[in-house]
């Protein structure tokens, strides 16, 4: 479980550090960013995990995110994972929404992408250890968020492991990849023909299938141009309130699907993980 540190900032009295480590999961090197908040010697703080959206690195949230100073005087760590596997050897798609910087959180089983694209189990499995033994973190007390395609990941990997995660929440996320475009062309891609296998990586369906947490808060732009055509927020709503899942849907007036929506709702977002994560 080593790993290599590429760098470290001091940032509202704790460090913001981007590290990198060779991962089984993914045959690949994988980099990842941590943010640890300002601590006393031998504690153990709670950590939030963020999962970018389509194109995206760590560094998107890392630099746009806006979460160090509330995750500083709340004592919580931020962990930005990677979207996909990286390299040469790697196999990629010409479209930016398959392939590298679109790994959708699934273990493939289609080749070519089998090999390298499991970025479900490195982040349920590998990275949490690489994560537990390098870092500060209370391996009890862990929640989750996301955005657009990482908002589909925090809430299908909440979803299936619902004694791991303490609250999910997400900003625009993909809420149902079985009825978009987006989500289609993924997970025929990753995981073949058949949709029934689909489902697994699927919020809606998953909840439709019997999965559960105690509640949700997603946040979602009403400019946002993804909306009607990929993100469907309604059949997330739908599903929760059949399921009777506590759905906070809180519709912003006015917010795109950028950074700038974020970064808007960010603190509410930790704030929220922190009060559950205790």
């Amino acid at each position: 479980m080593a790993i290599e540190t590429v760098s470290t900032n001091k940032a509202f009295g704790g460090v913001q550090g981007v590290y990198r480590h060779a991962s089984a999961e993914t045959g690949t090197d994988m980099t990842f960013a941590v943010y640890v908040p300002p601590l006393e010697d031998g504690a153990k703080l709670p950590v939030l995990w963020y999962l970018s959206g389509l194109t995206c690195t760590h560094a998107n949230v890392m630099e746009k995110g806006e979460y160090r100073r509330i995750c500083a005087e709340l004592g919580v760590i931020f962990v930005c994972p990677d979207t996909s596997p990286r390299g040469d050897t790697v196999p990629d798609d010409e479209g930016y929404d398959f392939g590298k910087g679109a790994g959708f959180y699934v273990d493939a089983t289609e080749d070519p992408w089998a090999t390298n694209f499991r970025m479900y189990s490195y982040i349920t499995k590998e990275l949490p250890g690489i994560i537990a033994a390098n870092f500060p973190a209370d391996v009890d007390r862990q929640s989750i968020t996301g955005h657009s395609m990482g908002g589909h990941g925090a809430l299908t990997i909440a979803l299936n492991n619902p004694d791991r995660f303490r609250s999910v929440s997400a900003f625009a996320p993909i809420s149902s990849p079985l009825n978009c475009p987006w989500g289609e062309k993924a997970l025929s891609g990753y995981i073949g023909a058949n949709r029934a296998d689909w489902r697994a990586y699927d919020t809606t369906a998953l909840i439709e299938d019997g999965a559960r947490v105690a509640e949700i808060l997603v946040d979602q732009g009403d400019a946002d141009n993804f909306l009607a055509g990929q993100l469907k927020p309604e059949l997330l709503a739908a599903a929760c309130e059949k399921a009777g899942i506590p759905l906070t849907l809180r519709m912003q007036p006015g917010y795109d699907h950028s950074y700038f929506f974020i970064s808007s709702f960010m603190e509410d977002h930790v704030r929220w993980h922190a009060e559950r994560l205790g």
